[in-house]
């Protein structure tokens, strides 16, 4: 909503053609004096090597998983093997103008492209800087592997190092890249530039493109490729990465010396199949993939069709988009074509395609034509390549012969596993560099604003004070921000209406006047590009922020965050940190998509940390918390709390910085008889209910907030049932598949011999969100309280239930499904 750009009615309504500027097909001449001029005799060698060493290394995998053995040596591999045979072209000519910088993301068949990058990147870094990035990796294990194969120099030896590394890990040897915790499908090696590898189609779309992001804000060097299949075409993140990374602000509303749009590349490896289905002909309707780019920006995303069984034709063409991205002028698209001779995985029998049409791409296959090209061409006799093939052969074997080995190479412990789940760490900052601002933090208008608020909400007679005169949560959440914002020169923020409008509601309101734009915009309506975009951007280096406008938008975003951000850090081994805060707000009033409490699918998900802060003091504590941490952070905020003022903590919220303890309860009113713990916004209602039980029957009922949700210590909680001996649980989420079931299930483990009644869980009714008008009917009431307690855990003299709470009526609600 930038209020520069002026959209007028009489320019936009205007009649005239739409004109489409044409899209390269296959354009890449053979020139080989031109070529030998380019790259050298060694160097044309080079590209010829690496993909006879992906086909070599394929084809031992094939063998394993489909006889068990290979050059004598027996292997039972259990795990996956989606095998490139067919593609080293496309992978090696990818890598062969790209450096360590340059990022390649890439998919579940990417061994292939995981070796070309590497083998490209060992060649280009100085030795001495070689040799310390090995010995420095996991301590130095994996290269202990890799000097058991006999190796001429360290170049030769960095060779082992890849081979033995990327094979480990398919293995599931500790000593692989990523401690056997990635995989076949998960594999890569970040100091060479090769970035995780996604077993979702499509998955590493818009993960590149925040890696992309962090680059351009951050002023990194190098570029950031998505190798992604062409039967990703037909999944939304794709095209959501597509829209993101083509905005136009990133050049009409960014400061120009950010340098422009992302400098991300969407190669598609165009093998004509997605699985079994055919995307030429039968699934898809595009004919040329290439012409997708015409819908997407007027550059057509400078999209063009490369023949991907040409390494110097992929060459030529990354060459010439790796100008265009690092000009600023991106997002690029590339066709390039290629097709895997073997099938989807060694178990499939391509019954789905002719053995002719695999007999075709056989006969044109890319090693067999650029060794005869070289040949023909004088660069080296086939007697050479013969040679260097049975050495490529030989070096494979050995490798083979060492991560095959159990006793030799052994695997991670579940202990290990464990600890690798979070980071646990606390960075300031992720950069020394200067912090962007617009103006001082202190002459922010919306700071300036909160100082005169009061950041008690009662006044000295315990009266509530007028709400615009109160410090509230959203101000809370604001001045976490902005403090953060104010240290850590990587801290940026993204979603739908985040800038200008400040927010849907009003938390990011002040930010823009504090913010450039490349620190705080606002993104198309992609919710799985926005947290996926702030997956890759964390896991490169940077610390992201994103929103949810609505919980019930995290299905939009269920497989960024439920697969990608939860993941990686422990698919990484712990190499990498994932300081993403995911703001997530519940909502209400708005019926059955906009207003649902989904923390119980993200409290199932390993590998994230989960917060429910419900008053002023542990907004600001909580979020400040989250936004030191290393570890992915799904924060909710409950709609209902926005502008409820500071009702617990004597003086308020302070000024200054504080964090609340990770995962710690607390109690809001202390009692005897009976604990009631609550999440969210349901705190203030058992609150209320606590004043009526002991007002009517003098029951004295401890009230605990549980903020966290995962983790969360149980300490305080099973401490308090063991004092009281009764337990009720309450949130605004579904009772069925609610967390505190879960929490409910702990409790009775944990303090069995101390409780006197079942425990008890209150949540909203197994329905859809009915109007604002009936909200009563769904969302736990202070009497649906009540009600529980005289059904199900103590008998309240002369009490007659206004709802019905008993255990006849749950069954009955199951028993229908509702």
């Amino acid at each position: 909503m930038p209020k520069s750009i002026v959209i007028d009615p009489k320019e936009v309504r205007k009649k005239g053609t739409l004109k489409i500027e044409s899209i390269p097909l296959n354009s890449y001449t053979s020139d080989l004096s031109r070529e030998l001029k380019e790259y050298g005799k060694e160097g044309l060698i080079h590209i010829w090597y690496d993909m006879v060493t992906i086909r070599t290394f394929e084809s031992m995998l094939n063998a394993i998983k489909t006889t068990g053995s290979w050059e004598g040596i027996s292997y039972t591999h259990k795990g996956p093997a989606h095998l490139s045979i067919g593609q080293e072209a496309a992978a090696v000519g990818q890598c062969v103008h790209l450096g360590p910088e340059d990022f390649i993301f890439g998919s579940h068949r990417s061994h292939g492209e995981i070796l070309a990058k590497c083998y490209s990147a060992l060649r280009k870094i100085e030795e001495r800087q070689l040799e310390k990035i090995m010995k420095q990796y996991l301590g130095g294990e994996t290269l202990s592997y890799a000097e058991r194969i006999p190796y001429t120099n360290i170049r030769d030896l960095a060779e082992n190092f890849v081979l033995f590394g990327t094979l480990a890990e398919i293995f599931a040897r500790k000593a692989g890249f990523n401690r056997g915790l990635g995989g076949s499908m998960h594999a890569f090696f970040t100091p060479f530039g090769s970035m995780p590898n996604n077993a979702i189609v499509g998955g590493s779309a818009d993960i590149a493109t925040g890696a992309a992001l962090y680059k351009r804000i951050n002023r990194k060097p190098g570029i950031v490729i998505a190798n992604i299949g062409d039967a990703s075409m037909g999944c939304g993140p794709v095209w959501e990465a597509m829209m993101l990374a083509s905005m136009d602000q990133y050049r009409t509303l960014w400061p120009k010396e950010i340098g422009g749009s992302p400098p991300i590349l969407f190669n598609f490896f165009n093998n004509f199949y997605g699985m079994g289905g055919q995307t030429m002909g039968e699934t898809m309707g595009y004919q040329v993939l290439a012409r997708v780019g015409a819908g997407v920006n007027p550059e057509n995303m400078h999209s063009e069709r490369v023949d991907g069984y040409n390494p110097l034709a992929v060459a030529d063409a990354i060459k010439r988009k790796k100008e265009i991205l690092l000009a600023g002028k991106g997002p690029v698209l590339l066709d390039t074509l290629t097709y895997r001779i073997s099938g989807h995985s060694p178990s499939d029998a391509s019954s789905y395609r002719t053995a002719e049409e695999i007999k075709l791409w056989q006969e044109a296959d890319s090693i067999a034509w650029y060794g005869k090209y070289l040949v023909e061409g004088g660069v080296v006799s086939q007697t050479e390549l013969d040679s260097i093939q049975g050495a490529i052969v030989e070096k494979v074997r050995r490798v083979l012969a060492l991560a095959a080995d159990d006793t030799a190479c052994p695997r991670a412990t579940g202990t290990f596993i464990e600890s690798v789940m979070f980071s646990n760490g606390k960075v300031e900052r992720f950069d020394e560099r200067p912090v962007e601002l617009l103006q001082p933090l202190e002459e922010n208008p919306r700071v300036k604003s909160i100082a005169g608020r009061a950041r008690y909400a009662l006044d000295t007679e315990g009266k509530p004070l007028p709400k615009n005169r109160v410090y509230q949560y959203r101000d809370a959440l604001f001045e976490a921000l902005a403090y953060r914002f104010s240290v850590d020169p990587t801290m940026a923020a993204w979603g739908e209406e985040n800038r200008d409008w400040g927010g849907a509601f009003a938390v990011y309101r002040g930010l823009t006047e504090l913010l450039p734009y490349h620190r705080l915009f606002n993104s198309p309506i992609s919710e799985g590009a926005i947290v996926g975009a702030g997956v890759g951007y964390a896991l490169s280096g940077g610390r992201a922020v994103v929103e949810l406008m609505y919980c019930d938008f995290m299905g939009r975003a269920g497989d960024e965050i439920f697969n990608q951000a939860a993941k990686w850090q422990a698919m990484s081994a712990g190499l990498l940190k994932m300081p993403l805060v995911v703001r997530v707000s519940v909502g209400n009033k708005y019926g059955a998509q906009h207003s649902q409490d989904w923390s119980a699918l993200v409290a199932h998900i390993p590998g994230l940390k989960v917060m429910f802060p419900a008053t002023p003091y542990d907004a600001k504590g909580m979020l400040n918390l989250a936004l030191r941490g290393t570890d992915p952070v799904i924060f909710f905020e409950s709609q209902l709390l926005y502008d409820m003022g500071e009702l617990f903590v004597p003086g308020g919220v302070p000024e200054g910085y504080y964090e609340i303890p990770e995962g710690e309860p607390i109690v809001r009113r202390p009692g005897q008889d009976l604990t009631i713990a609550t999440l969210g916004a349901t705190l203030y209602r058992a609150l209320d209910a606590a004043k009526l039980l002991e007002e009517r029957w003098g029951l004295s009922a401890e009230v605990i907030d549980l903020r966290f949700i995962n983790p969360l210590k149980y300490d305080l909680l099973v401490e308090s049932v063991q004092k009281t001996g009764r337990l009720l649980l309450a949130s605004d989420a579904v009772e069925r598949g609610n967390f505190l079931h879960t929490v409910a299930s702990m409790v009775q483990t944990l303090a069995f011999d101390y409780l006197d009644a079942p425990v008890a869980v209150v949540g909203s009714r197994n329905w859809i969100t009915p109007a604002a008008e009936m909200e009563s009917l769904y969302f736990p009431q202070v009497e649906w309280i009540v009600d529980t307690i005289h059904e199900r855990i103590l008998p309240l003299p002369g009490y007659r239930p206004t709802t019905v709470q008993t255990r006849g009526d749950l069954a009955r609600r199951y028993r229908m499904g509702v």
